[in-house]
């Protein structure tokens, strides 16, 4: 792969409810920990906990909007997260071709065997 896989990214975005905030903000623009929480079945104390992990990851920051944190979504984070969501894929495709490759070899070895035995023991 040619992007290194983070770890932190990657355990952010593992969690279902912090995929739906990602696309609550990507919808919304912005939102905070109070007005995210009417569109999800999770506490506001949740939710913020859910968006400081994302904080951490660099995938939304957040800045002070009255007494509330406002956040938005990095975009440059998300498109590294997406770039290495295809490199996983791509190099998960390349493994499968090859064990398909491998395993209709072995079938046609078997195939092989089996018309020869049946030649033999008719």
């Amino acid at each position: 792969m040619s992007t290194a896989v983070d770890d932190d990214l990657w355990s952010a975005v593992g969690d279902p409810t912090r995929r739906r905030l990602l696309d609550l903000l990507l919808e919304q623009g912005s939102g905070t920990a109070t007005s995210l929480s009417d569109h999800l079945p999770v506490t506001r104390q949740a939710v913020a906990k859910h968006l400081a992990v994302l904080d951490r990851a660099g995938l939304v920051h957040a800045h002070s909007a009255g007494r509330e944190k406002q956040f938005r979504v990095d975009e440059t984070q998300l498109a590294r997260a997406v770039a290495q969501l295809t490199d996983v894929g791509n190099t998960w495709d390349a493994r499968l071709r090859r064990i398909k490759r491998i395993a209709e070899t072995i079938e046609k070895t078997v195939e092989k065997t089996v018309e020869k035995t049946n030649e033999r023991n008719p």
